[in-house]
């Protein structure tokens, strides 16, 4: 019997400021975690615990030229703090959580909004909603050791040159080590998991040639065109 040996494809990888790559596992990410945009998405930030969902790991890009997706008539930006791990575990302490960050960047969760309305409505998964290609836009990665641990940092959108979200990741109803450490309690987290923390209010819609700059003080900025 002949046996045919399929190679696994590369790692997704992102650039690490200052020199070296990081690969990237798997990307979770946190929805309705700034109190402002669970009111504007219709959710309640006071009693809803948090929601997580996933993306694939070759979704994660840091291009400066994003294909408007298919299947869509409402593709929706969403500027978050990305944070990388450095180590895993299960049921990590809020108290220790911190120490397994590797480092932070800039994100742009794309969202097809009429996909997830949909789906919403049916009960039915996001998957086709916020898991298609290149859905997970990401700057460089800053490491802890250079920047801290950015916990009181303006991060904002605009596109175009206006100013679309304009928070602070203070404003996150749940922190990052809690984040960390409540998703430690539903899987056993790794080195090189990336999670996508939540937006601030301000979403909306993109087009083609629509020009879409993210920034967080002392991580970064991150500009990239819908083509």
């Amino acid at each position: 019997m002949v046996q045919f040996l399929i190679p696994p494809p590369p790692p997704t990888v992102l650039a690490v400021a200052g020199g070296g790559l990081f690969a990237v596992r798997r990307v979770f990410a946190v929805a309705q975690n700034y109190a402002a945009h669970a009111r504007e998405m219709g959710g309640d930030p006071d009693r809803q615990p948090p929601f997580f969902f996933t993306k694939p790991a070759d979704a994660v890009t840091s291009a400066d030229s994003i294909p408007y997706p298919p299947a869509t008539k409402r593709l929706d930006y969403e500027g978050e703090l990305v944070v990388a791990l450095a180590h895993g575990g299960a049921d990590i302490a809020v108290a220790d959580a911190l120490s397994h960050v590797f480092g932070y960047a800039v994100g742009c969760d794309l969202t097809r909004r009429d996909l997830q309305a949909e789906a919403r409505q049916s009960g039915r998964p996001w998957d086709m909603a916020k898991g298609f290609d290149a859905s997970a836009v990401c700057g460089a990665l800053q490491p802890v050791g250079i920047i801290g641990h950015p916990l009181q940092n303006a991060i904002t959108l605009d596109v175009n040159g206006v100013r679309r979200q304009d928070g602070n990741t203070n404003q996150m109803i749940w922190s990052v080590a809690e984040i960390i450490a409540e998703l430690s309690r539903y899987v056993t987290l790794a080195t090189g998991d990336v999670i996508y923390s939540g937006t601030p209010a301000g979403i909306g819609a993109l087009e083609r040639g629509d020009v879409v700059e993210m920034a967080i003080a002392d991580v970064g900025s991150h500009r990239f065109t819908m083509v």
